[in-house]
């Protein structure tokens, strides 16, 4: 693959995946009724997170910890699994309304050997084309062109077709609230490598 900078300039994402595993031992607690309360060190920590997800870190520990999770899990990187991975080739549709991140990516997908549906820039004409081909992952950015979102989108796909989805997005407030649709998420900015990992894990 030739294209390894980042196919978007968005701000960059949540901290690096190796710190997942403490964070979800540290919080995962508050997801229990009657968990334990966390230490004041480890609110503040929470909270700044959150800032970092765009969420509202005035909001008590235990309701921030959810989204804040969702985020950090779904788009980790793989701990022991070796980069390249190698994967059957998929049917992917690709709806990124920035025609430069969606050429790069789409040249990443088929030099990987996936087949890309796409790329689309609105959620309507990706319904559209879904109806006409069998598709094994969609590759979502949540804002797009046109009045669907790619959340909209993401909720017709798994319930009209059961198609998984992974999120590219540099929303990650949208993406940490509708969490529930995506299996992975790749935060903005993003290189080919990033998306194709994610495809590798799921």
């Amino acid at each position: 693959m030739t294209h390894e900078k980042p196919l978007d300039g968005a701000s960059t994402g949540p901290a690096p995946g190796a710190d997942v595993a403490r964070l979800c031992a540290l919080y995962d607690g508050l997801l229990t009724a009657g968990g334990a309360p966390v230490s004041p060190d480890a609110e503040k920590e929470l909270k700044a997170l959150a800032k970092i997800f765009d969420l509202d870190a005035e909001r008590p520990a235990a309701e921030l910890w959810p989204y804040v999770r969702a985020v950090l899990v779904r788009q980790a990187p793989p701990q022991t699994v070796p980069s390249p991975i190698e994967v059957e080739p998929k049917t992917v549709l690709l709806v990124e309304d920035d025609a430069d991140a969606a050429a790069h990516l789409t040249e990443a997908l088929d030099a990987a050997g996936h087949r890309v549906v796409g790329p689309f820039h609105s959620a309507e004409a990706a319904e559209a084309a879904t109806a006409l081909h069998p598709i094994d992952l969609a590759l979502l950015d949540i804002n797009l062109s046109g009045e669907a979102t790619g959340v909209d989108l993401a909720r017709n796909l798994k319930s009209r077709w059961g198609v998984p989805v992974i999120f590219l997005s540099g929303d990650v407030t949208a993406a940490a609230h509708n969490a529930e649709l995506a299996a992975a998420m790749v935060i903005k900015p993003y290189t080919g490598r990033d998306v194709l990992d994610a495809i590798a894990r799921l």
